[in-house]
């Protein structure tokens, strides 16, 4: 299964659940993850959602291989929901939502802390935006989202370097609430998320909707340009030499 779901104390945890590819999204994985966000609202029983990973990674980001095939295979069969459905669930998402980063965070598992409403994070953790490395655009609203997070300078150097931060670097940009011992990062992760599912869910959804409601327009705004970006770029000179060394070195990290 390559995402469980459970739930406990009004909370739902959705763990992503691919440890061989590094939690990497596929078109399954994105589709299961979107679907279980829309579930998850409609849910009268489930207050909060919490997302982790399992193993050493977050998330990988985007399956490079699947991305290969997207520009390549004339064949390629993309899912009910894929990546944008995925991101639509997210800004759409009326209850609190809480990730917890509990290994190596690449491309959507750096710019899902955009959407969410609290972020725990793994001292040993790592996160990167490796946009700049591949020849793409930036996804998932990030270019807005980032900025209006973390100021508009820590974003560009996340944004831009396709370098690394640390976790102790994401919580001085306010990338993320806490930094935690691996050991303690789900413990504290749902400590936090059992509190909030202490309160009404009626109460929870209007501090939400009152809080994201004047930015709803410019972050759909931010997906429609950066999606106008991508798609312009990839499979372009830089996206071609990206993915081709990746497909030649497979067995090391997807970004």
């Amino acid at each position: 299964m390559i995402l469980t779901i459970e739930d406990e104390n009004r909370v739902r945890t959705l763990t992503l659940n691919r440890p061989d590819a590094l939690n990497a999204f596929n078109e399954a994985l994105y589709d299961a993850t979107a679907e279980a966000l829309l579930a998850a609202a409609d849910d009268p029983d489930v207050a909060v959602v919490l997302i982790t990973g399992t193993g050493r990674a977050f998330s990988a980001g985007t399956d490079l291989a699947e991305m290969q095939a997207m520009v390549t295979d004339p064949d390629f069969v993309p899912g009910k929901h894929g990546f944008r459905g995925l991101i639509a669930a997210l800004g759409q998402f009326s209850k609190p939502l809480i990730c917890a980063v509990n290994g190596l965070g690449l491309g959507i598992g750096t710019t899902i802390l955009g959407f969410a409403d609290l972020a725990f994070m793994s001292s040993s953790a790592r996160l990167k935006c490796p946009f700049t490395s591949l020849g793409v655009a930036p996804e998932a609203a990030s270019s807005y989202l980032l900025p209006r997070l973390m100021g508009r300078q820590n974003a560009a150097w996340l944004l831009m370097s396709s370098e690394w931060i640390t976790a102790e670097e994401a919580l001085r940009m306010g990338l993320v609430f806490a930094v935690c011992e691996p050991e303690e990062l789900l413990g504290e992760a749902r400590r936090h998320a059992e509190v909030l599912a202490s309160r009404p869910i009626s109460s929870l959804m209007a501090v939400k909707s009152a809080m994201v409601e004047p930015t709803r327009a410019e972050t759909l705004a931010a997906v429609e340009r950066e999606n106008a970006f991508f798609a312009e770029l990839l499979g372009g000179q830089a996206n071609a030499a990206a993915l081709a060394e990746f497909t030649g070195r497979r067995g090391g990290e997807s970004v």
